[in-house]
This record gives structure tokens, sequence and C-alpha cells, in this order.
């Protein structure tokens, strides 16, 4: 008979812990582990696209147009249990190269570059007509094969009036 208390405590000492867990905030990295020496190690004018690699590595982004510029973004992000993860800390390095391949510039960019986007779930907004359900079902009937059309012939020989 003195089993049953020892189980409830062990219960209650779970659903406890388990509970418990649920308040840690989760912390997570993603992309470039910025090292700042090594970053400063790279200079505008000395050098080029193939010293900051084997200094920095790959970028993380790389510009599509134009010279081509170099990101490496590392950002920082938390959230507790289920939720969905908040931006913490972004840090963003720009690194852009003339024609030749020489770095031309070095840009650092932080927080104020996070787009805070929040898309609407239930429909997607469009310009034109409404239309409804019914519309959407029944809308096409009639229109294929109509007169003028190159659809509902009723086939034939072709050579003939």
């Amino acid at each position: 008979m003195s089993s049953l208390p020892v189980r409830v405590a062990v219960t209650a000492s779970l659903v406890a812990g388990l509970l418990a867990t649920g308040c840690t905030p989760l912390r997570s990295h993603q992309g470039y582990v910025i090292d700042a020496d090594l970053v400063n190690s790279v200079q505008p004018g000395v050098d080029n696209r193939q010293s900051v690699q084997q200094v920095l590595g790959q970028p993380t982004i790389a510009s599509q147009f134009g010279a081509g510029d170099w990101y490496y973004v590392s950002r920082d992000s938390r959230n507790y249990g289920f939720q969905t993860p908040k931006v913490r800390d972004q840090t963003t390095i720009q690194i852009s190269f003339d024609k030749a391949g020489t770095v031309t510039a070095i840009r650092r960019g932080g927080m104020a570059q996070v787009a805070a986007i929040s898309p609407y779930g239930k429909k997607t907004p469009t310009l034109g007509r409404q239309r409804g359900f019914f519309e959407d079902l029944f809308g096409n009937i009639g229109t294929v094969g109509a007169a003028g059309g190159m659809g509902g012939s009723t086939g034939g020989n072709r050579d003939t009036p």
C-alpha cells in the first residue's frame, strides 16, 4: 500500500520536469561565425576575391548582378518550446569588388536589415474581380468549344467546304 504515494510523487516530479523543460529558451546560430580579427584583416584596394575566400571562406550569399558583392550573414535566434524563433542579433558583412576582382568596400549591417514579414494565411490578395466558390467551379462551362474557337469541331474532311 505504501507504493502508491511513491508512484504519485515520482509521476508528479516527472510531470514537473517536463513542464520546466518547455520553459527553457532554445538558442540557435545560423550562418557565418564571425571572427573580428579575420574580417579586419581584409583591406580595400589590397585584397581580391581569392584572398578574401582564403581568409573568410565561401560567402553566405553572392550577388548575381553587377560587380558581384559577397555577403557574410550571421544570425542568432531564440525561442521557447514550439514557438517560432525570433531573431535576437544579426550581423551582415558586405564585401564589394570592382570588375578586376579587387575589394573596393567593406560594409557592416545589423538588426536594421532584418525585415518583418507577416503573411496573411487565409487567402492570397489578388487584383481583378472577386469570384466566389461556384463561379470558380462552374465558370468555364460553355467556354470550351465556343463559336470561332478551335474546339468543338466535329471532325471530318478539311478539304470539303
